[in-house]
């Protein structure tokens, strides 16, 4: 009896690398930027606009890490740089362990 074969499912997007979150008047929006230089863009729903933006940063965050996780069998740490103004922070994904 032949045994079948399972094919092993790619993941819907590529490992994000860098994060972008923007402070609209209408909310939270983010930008992810993966490791193949494709983008991805959305807003923070469950982030009002006037949230403080350490709030804004971990749901982020968390979002990133999630995903990481879900999609790619990853731990990943995202990791913001320092703020350029008061509007828009970046961050860098990094893979923890030694995952490929």
């Amino acid at each position: 009896m032949r045994r079948r074969r399972e094919k092993k499912r790619r993941p819907p997007f590529p490992l994000p690398k860098a994060l972008i979150l923007l402070s609209r008047s209408d909310g939270w929006r983010y930008s992810l930027i993966d490791v193949k230089g494709g983008m991805a863009c959305g807003a923070l729903s469950d982030v009002p606009g006037d949230a403080d933006p350490r709030e804004a940063r971990a749901v982020a965050a968390r979002m990133v890490r999630e995903a990481a996780k879900l999609f790619h069998g990853v731990d990943v740490d995202v990791v913001w740089e320092p703020a350029h103004d008061d509007r828009s922070w970046t961050a860098q994904v990094r893979v923890l362990g030694d995952a490929e």
